[in-house]
């Protein structure tokens, strides 16, 4: 959907809908004087009495088809008291889908509209964008067409009143659409069947993206793996016959390829089946998302590029598939990992953490990093603990970890962070090498936390977000799609923006 400006007042705005937004208790033709000067037919309008402002209502109200504006789609928020940022994003999300539901090939947002509810002008103005993308996002690239399906609008404008659009308005509306590019992407990345994306497949589309976008791209195929000492990773990937890599991405602007980068490192497993400890059938499909950390790292190296963002920023994708046959890695052996130390295997489903150890390990080699930021699908202790709406956050850096609580508020995600709890430490001693890669039961994402610490030098900002429970959607939401949510993109790219 391609998005657009409209100047010059309400009395010039075209086309086929206009969203508005309004509360509970408030008279739809008074929530902005842009909306009665855009469609003055409102006041009579008989469908009028049907819009309370409920939350979660939409009205369709219509006007004369010669109209500039010949249609308003009437959207409820509930008490204005109770009415934030979010209430705003969900309620465009739902709208967009109703837009496109009714075969509407153009819509218009009028920003003094935003302007008159809480979040601030600018913002809300980004928000409105991302929003009206994602709310339409949807992954049927691998169905028949249906006949009956409903194309996307082929527009969405942003209203102004004034002759020009303000610069800070153009500028906020394109960071919502890369923002919604960037987790547009990720959630693709992590639909696509595994048969159809492994991991050479993902190094590629890396490769490809990176070109495109003027990334440096490296990818390390197994003999190169061999040489950095990544038996870890190389543990993880031996018992599928597509081998791992890992694929390292580098935005470094000129004036900024000295400087320490934001590195950020993500989990890949294109597909998990738990290796020898194989997982239960039940939902096993889900396990194509497993690589969703990796997919949201490209997603972020590839939306800093576009946007130019002034900051170096690296991306680490450890890319394996996790599967039993006669050559997998069996609970019990003992690998080495980039870091030197041997570390012992207990169980073949705690893969996450083997690749990313080395690629942490990595990181530190090759950089002195102003910050190491890992992402993955790590435990389901984190999505017991948390459940579908928050992920799990391990900082023991107050300012880093404040950092991305904040970066995920502005996002419209939510992190809770978890303790690195010291005492656990001795869960992981093993009798048979420097480390064994997992604990009990009990605190398990600690445990897998707390193994990914052991790979951090002393000194170095580091913090761990587990996404488990977060990454997939069982039912739709105004956002969301049954599959990948592609959670954390926007955390981690607000971060990027915002510096560490």
């Amino acid at each position: 959907m391609d998005i657009r400006f409209q100047c010059n007042g309400p009395a010039q705005w075209k086309a086929d809908i206009m969203v508005v937004l309004f509360c509970k208790g408030e008279r739809l033709p008074d929530v902005a004087p842009c909306v009665d000067a855009a469609a003055p037919w409102l006041a009579i309008a008989p469908a009028l009495r049907d819009a309370r402002g409920d939350k979660d209502e939409l009205t369709m109200l219509h006007g004369h088809p010669e109209l500039n504006i010949p249609r308003v789609l009437a959207v409820g928020l509930g008490a204005r008291e109770d009415v934030d940022v979010s209430a705003v994003r969900k309620a465009l999300g739902s709208a967009l889908r109703r837009c496109r539901a009714a075969g509407i090939g153009s819509v218009l947002i009028p920003e003094p509209m935003l302007a008159a509810l809480p979040g601030g002008r600018e913002r809300l103005v980004e928000e409105a964008v991302y929003a009206s993308l994602l709310g339409l996002y949807r992954f049927s690239g691998l169905k028949k067409a249906d006949k009956d399906e409903r194309k996307d609008p082929e527009w969405l404008a942003i209203g102004f009143e004034g002759e020009f659009v303000p610069d800070g308005g153009q500028a906020a509306a394109r960071r919502g659409e890369r923002a919604a590019e960037a987790v547009a992407l990720a959630r693709t990345l992590a639909n696509t069947p595994a048969n159809l994306l492994g991991p050479a497949d993902l190094a590629e589309k890396a490769r490809a993206l990176a070109a495109e976008r003027g990334l440096s791209c490296t990818v390390m195929e197994e003999d190169d793996l061999r040489e950095q000492g990544m038996h870890c990773l190389l543990a993880v990937g031996q018992g599928s016959a597509r081998p791992p890599r890992l694929v390292v991405l580098e935005h470094a602007p000129e004036g900024h390829e000295q400087e320490k980068p934001l590195i950020l490192v993500g989990k890949g497993i294109t597909f998990d089946s738990g290796g020898i400890s194989l997982k239960p059938g039940a939902n096993m499909h889900a396990m194509k998302c497993d690589m969703t950390g990796a997919a949201i790292v490209l997603s972020v190296l590839a939306a800093a590029a576009e946007e130019q963002l002034p900051r170096r920023i690296v991306g680490i994708m450890a890319c394996a598939d996790n599967m039993p046959d006669g050559r997998a890695t069996r609970p019990g052996d003992v690998v080495v990992a980039a870091s030197g130390d041997s570390v012992e295997i207990q169980n073949t489903d705690a893969e996450g953490r083997l690749a990313l150890c080395d690629a942490l390990a990595y990181a530190q080699k090759e950089w002195t990093p102003a910050a190491i930021v890992d992402i993955a699908t790590l435990t389901g202790a984190c999505a017991v603990a948390l459940g579908s709406e928050v992920a799990g956050l391990f900082c023991d850096d107050d300012a880093l970890r404040e950092r991305l609580q904040a970066s995920a508020t502005l996002g419209g995600e939510a992190l809770w962070p978890l303790p690195l709890w010291k005492g656990y430490k001795e869960n992981l001693k093993s009798e048979v090498a420097d480390i064994c890669h997992i604990g009990p039961r009990e605190g398990g994402a600690i445990h897998a936390a707390l193994f990914l610490q052991h790979f951090i030098q002393d000194g170095v900002r580091w913090a761990h977000l587990d996404i488990a429970g977060v990454d997939w959607a069982s039912k739709p939401g105004p956002l969301t799609v049954i599959g990948g949510t592609a959670f954390g993109a926007r955390t981690l790219l607000e971060l990027a923006r915002g510096g560490v």
